[in-house]
């Protein structure tokens, strides 16, 4: 058996208002196996940005069991956390969150800064990654002058930059129209195939079906969790 690249057990968030508990997620326990393409689905006020919070190590659980590549990251201090996000996890939001001020592949290189690498090496690296997303003739534009669908490929390329396990994709098509929809999703489907773990965290179906499993979160619990038949055309 493939082995779990995140494995969470019995996780419970509640947030407070006051002595007020809200509890958000009420005992999620899942498994994904490296490689896998998995989307996160729920209607609103499910839990499941909430779930990709704890699973992108940007927030903790209140309680239960989270071991990300065999590290137990569950009671793990902000720093530590920070130091395995940066390793493990490349974020893809939907608002992009580009530098404006930066052009393309410094926004790319961005997170080689962090990493400590010299600006010759991140260079060469982030331009690799601009070729993988078809965008290396745009390099050196800035976000306001790219569209939509090259701000994402921009994001995406930022998001693949530090060799990370796990691709997690927050909404990624959320602001684009249908035809740069489907081009963003081929993305991903080629980042799959190259090995990457991808989870989607997504409300459309249409987006879904472009994984190979769809786990569905109600109320802060998992209610259905399907691998989708594979179709060869």
């Amino acid at each position: 058996m493939s082995q779990a690249i995140i494995h969470l057990q019995d996780i419970h968030k509640s947030y407070y208002m006051g002595k007020q508990e809200l509890p958000v997620l009420k005992g999620i326990s899942l498994n994904i196996l490296k490689n896998e393409y998995v989307a996160l689905m729920g209607p609103s006020g499910s839990g499941k940005s909430t779930l990709m919070n704890i699973i992108g190590c940007l927030d903790t659980a209140s309680n239960g069991k989270y071991i990300l590549n065999t590290q137990d990251v569950s009671q793990m201090e902000d720093n530590a956390l920070a130091e395995v996000r940066n390793q493990e996890i490349g974020f893809v939001f939907q608002q992009f969150n580009l530098l404006p001020r930066l052009t393309a592949l410094e926004n790319v290189a961005l997170p080689l800064v962090y990493a400590g690498m010299s600006k010759k090496l991140r260079n060469e690296k982030a331009k690799q990654v601009l070729e993988m997303v078809s965008l290396t003739d745009r390099s050196h534009h800035k976000p306001n002058e790219l569209s939509g669908g090259q701000c994402q490929r921009v994001a995406i390329a930022r998001a693949l930059v530090n060799d990370p396990s796990i691709i997690l994709a927050d909404e990624p098509t959320g602001n684009l129209d249908s035809k740069t929809s489907q081009e963003i999703m081929e993305i991903f489907g080629d980042i799959h195939s190259r090995g990457n773990t991808v989870i989607l965290v997504t409300h459309e179906e249409d987006i879904a079906n472009h994984a190979h499993r769809v786990v569905r979160l109600r109320d802060g619990v998992i209610e259905s969790d399907k691998k989708r038949v594979k179709i060869h055309n």
